[in-house]
């Protein structure tokens, strides 16, 4: 089984919240056009001044998803810390 990957946005500033919910529209667009076996984003705030945006990949897809769509970061997904 191939590893999950979380790859995140980060967003700060009072706008924070409402960035992060729209990016996460476009993480969507994203996988409907590249027609890819994703089914995992969200977006997380974390405070009154930072949100973040996320999509889970698998190893086959990281490369190509963060080279087209450029995450601030990423880390080993597992179910428990969406």
């Amino acid at each position: 089984m191939s590893r999950q990957i979380k790859l995140i946005w980060d967003f700060r500033g009072p706008a924070s919240a409402k960035t992060a919910e729209h990016h996460e529209i476009h993480l969507k667009e994203y996988i409907a056009i590249e027609k890819l076996p994703l089914n995992i984003t969200g977006f997380k705030i974390q405070g009154e001044m930072q949100a973040i945006a996320f999509m889970v990949v698998t190893d086959e897809n990281m490369i190509q998803v963060r080279d087209a769509l450029k995450p601030h970061r990423g880390e080993l997904y597992e179910e428990s810390n969406q």
